[in-house]
């Protein structure tokens, strides 16, 4: 298997992964383990390494100007493509409808959901936090940004002699934290077989499903193609200027853990790598916008809440119009930005935007049967936008790529 490229080894573990939880889905107990034990790894590393690439990315970019140029440059990326994906999914929901004459009747429980939710006004509070150990104990990823950005920039307003030495401290960090994640990164076509055996061993008559909420699954997965492969695509190719095939080729195996573990914080390390490496990024550009995109650049996730909001008015026959689709795109772009620091994601943030428009938040239970799988596509889709920004942001700096 070493002389197999790493990306090829994990496709070839998705694959076998499927087949035999499809077919020996009784013994998946006996693998299962592998899995949860490669994303307990992943989740090992993720907040030293945020906490390190980001301190050490912005103490290396300089003066508070070069921070501030940076800093603006991401986020206009992300506000600006996460919009173009909402709009693209009320684009696709609104031509093929799919949410008319679907079968209500079908839901699954939401067990405890609604003590999970939380208002997008407790979100932007949570951003800076009363306790940073405690932000760091509990993941929350905004919080830990928030704090590191603050730390790195002031590292850059301190006398010469504790500004190298913290930046070095930081610097040496970085690249520990790189071995260990170069290392846990080996073991990936291991856990993504064993992820992905589970998943399938647990879907309760997948192709029953399926058929019933087969049209929402073709909405969702058409709109996400179409940003990733026409809209991202373009941007690579005439905004940064390189060739968008290349760089695919360089994330491959990033998009494929991202599809398998359906986490951008968990393949965050692995995007990091193939980003510096194969596309030829610098770490004072990946170090900063990556570690930031995976915790607020949702492209994926911000479609699919677009889309899924309109399903479920359709299937509750309420029309909503221009002005309430207006509200779900500038909702949904918020939703979307504090996603990743609550439970459950996208479906959590989905009830302010079901409550912004009036429909009731018991729909949610509608898309649940097919959730997990939707959640690996449009996670797919969150890493490959992250990357692009990556690489338009560099490009805009002035570097040499490999792409």
């Amino acid at each position: 298997m070493k002389k197999i490229a790493l990306h090829w080894q994990i496709l070839i573990g998705l694959v076998l992964g499927v087949v035999y939880g499809l077919m020996f889905g009784s013994t998946v107990n006996y693998i299962s383990w592998m899995g949860d034990l490669f994303i307990q790894a992943l989740k090992m590393i993720i907040v030293p390494l945020i906490i390190t690439s980001i301190v050490s990315g912005v103490a290396n970019i300089g003066s508070g100007g070069n921070f501030g140029r940076l800093f603006t440059k991401t986020f206009s990326y992300y506000v600006i493509t996460s919009t173009f994906a909402i709009l693209a999914g009320l684009l696709f929901v609104n031509l093929i409808k799919p949410g008319v004459g679907a079968d209500i009747n079908l839901v699954q429980s939401v067990d405890g959901f609604a003590a999970k939710s939380q208002s997008f006004q407790d979100t932007l509070m949570g951003i800076i936090p009363s306790n940073i150990f405690e932000a760091m104990v509990n993941g929350k990823m905004l919080s830990i940004i928030f704090y590191t950005m603050l730390f790195g920039y002031f590292i850059t307003r301190i006398e010469s002699k504790h500004k190298d030495l913290l930046t070095n401290i930081f610097n040496s960090g970085f690249d520990v934290m790189m071995k260990i994640t170069l290392f846990i990164i080996k073991f990936t076509p291991i856990g993504v077989f064993a992820l992905s055996a589970k998943l399938m061993a647990t879907q309760d008559n997948p192709l029953g499903t399926f058929q019933s909420l087969g049209l929402y699954m073709v909405t969702v997965v058409l709109a996400l193609a179409f940003h990733g492969v026409i809209v991202l695509p373009i941007i690579l190719r005439f905004v940064a200027k390189v060739s968008p095939l290349k760089h695919f080729k360089a994330l491959s195996g990033p998009l494929l853990t991202a599809f398998s573990t359906s986490s951008s914080n968990a393949t965050l390390p692995y995007t990091i790598e193939a980003v510096e490496e194969n596309s030829g990024v610098s770490n004072k550009i990946t170090s900063f916008t990556l570690p930031l995109g995976a915790t607020i650049n949702m492209d994926g996730t911000a479609l699919y809440e677009g889309i899924a909001v309109m399903f479920i008015a359709q299937a509750y026959g309420i029309h909503l119009d221009i002005l309430q689709q207006l509200i779900i795109v500038v909702t949904a772009l918020l939703a979307s930005i504090g996603a990743a620091a609550v439970p459950m994601a996208g479906l959590v943030m989905m009830t302010i935007i079901l409550s912004a428009v009036g429909l009731p938040l018991e729909g949610i239970a509608l898309i649940l049967p097919v959730d997990r799988i939707l959640d690996m596509c449009r996670t797919t889709v969150n890493v490959w936008s992250d990357s692009t920004a990556a690489v338009t942001i560099a490009k805009s700096e002035g570097e040499t790529l490999k792409v």
